[in-house]
C-alpha cells in the first residue's frame, strides 16, 4: 500500500468518511440495490469502448462497493482512497485478484501519468477542496482518448425554487451534525433516517402506485431501495463536513478546462453523471 501526504482534501472529511465506511461496509446492502444503484451511475459508460483486458481506476473507492462490479469486467482496477476506508475496499475485495489498492490523495495519485485505460471517481471530488484541480489530476492519468465517469453533486438546477429552498434547510442541519463526534454523527444521522428518509420514501413509492408522478418529491428516489441504503446515504449526507454542488453547465465546463472532450450526461437520476474522453494533447 502506497501511503503519502496529501494536500488537496479537508482532514476532517477524510476521516469522516473512514468512519462511514467503516460502520457502513455494505455488506449488509441488498444485492439488487447494489445494482440498480451501479446501473444508474455507469449507464453512460462506454463498456464496449474498453480495450480487451483494461487497466483503469476508481478514485475514492470507499468501502470498493462500485469496485466489486468493475473488476470483474476488466483486466487490472486500482483502487485509491486517502482514507481507512481503503482496508474496508481490501478485504471486501479481497476474492479478487485483479484489484491493487493504493491508500493516497488525489494530488497524489501513485499511477504513471497517460497510463491508464478507463477510470471514474462518483460522489468524491465534491469533497475536495479544489474539486477542477482534483479532476485534472484524475485526467492526467489517462491515455489519450480514454473515458472517464464523473459523478458531482448537482446544483439542483433542474428543480422547482421550492425544492433548492427545502435543501438549504437540510444544509443547515448538516452543518450542525457534520460537526458532531463521530459517535453523535451516527446515532443522528440514523435518527434522520428513520424519521424522515424511510416515511418519505415509502410515501414517494405509494404515491406512485396510485399513478401519479414523483420525480419532484424529496427523497423519492429512494422509494425502491432498502432502508440500508438509506441508513448509509442519511450518514454519507449529514456527516460530511465539506460539500460543493455544480450545475450541469459548470460540470461541463469544468471537464473540458480538465482536458475531456466529447462529454456525455445521464439524464436520468442521480445528477449528475458525465462521462468524457481524454484528449490527445493535455
Amino acid at each position: 500500500m502506497n501511503r503519502t501526504q496529501f494536500n488537496n482534501l479537508d482532514v476532517k472529511t477524510v476521516e469522516g468518511f473512514g468512519d462511514e465506511w467503516s460502520r457502513f461496509d455494505q455488506t449488509g446492502m441488498a444485492d439488487m440495490d447494489t445494482k440498480r444503484l451501479f446501473d444508474g451511475y455507469f449507464s453512460v459508460f462506454p463498456w464496449d469502448d474498453l480495450p480487451k483486458n483494461a487497466i483503469g481506476f476508481d478514485l475514492g473507492c470507499g468501502s470498493g462497493r462500485w469496485a466489486k462490479l468493475v473488476a470483474p469486467r476488466v483486466g487490472q482496477l486500482h483502487c485509491i482512497d486517502p482514507s481507512v476506508s481503503i482496508e474496508v475496499a481490501r478485504k471486501n475485495l479481497r476474492t479478487l485478484a485483479n484489484c491493487e489498492f493504493h491508500q493516497a490523495g488525489v494530488d497524489a495519485i501513485p499511477l504513471p501519468d497517460q497510463s491508464m485505460d478507463f477510470g471514474y471517481s462518483l460522489g468524491v471530488l465534491h469533497h475536495i477542496p479544489d474539486t477542477s484541480a482534483a479532476l485534472a489530476a484524475c485526467v492526467s492519468k489517462l491515455k489519450p482518448g480514454a473515458p472517464f465517469l464523473l459523478y458531482l453533486y448537482y446544483a439542483f438546477d433542474n428543480r422547482p425554487m421550492w425544492f433548492r429552498m427545502l435543501w438549504q434547510v437540510s444544509n443547515w442541519v448538516r452543518k450542525v451534525v457534520s460537526r458532531m463526534p463521530h459517535g453523535l454523527r451516527y446515532v443522528t444521522s440514523q435518527t434522520i433516517a428513520i424519521l424522515v428518509y424511510l416515511p418519505l420514501a415509502r410515501s414517494a413509492k405509494l404515491i406512485e402506485n396510485l399513478g401519479f408522478k414523483v420525480n419532484n418529491l424529496p427523497l423519492a428516489l429512494y422509494r425502491n431501495c432498502g432502508f440500508y441504503v438509506m441508513r448509509t446515504d442519511a450518514l454519507d449526507r449529514f456527516g460530511t463536513r465539506l460539500e460543493q454542488r455544480f450545475t450541469k453547465q459548470e460540470i461541463k465546463k469544468m471537464m473540458e478546462s480538465t482536458g475531456l472532450e466529447n462529454i456525455k450526461f445521464s439524464e436520468e437520476i442521480p445528477y449528475w453523471c458525465a462521462v468524457g474522453y481524454a484528449k490527445a494533447n493535455y
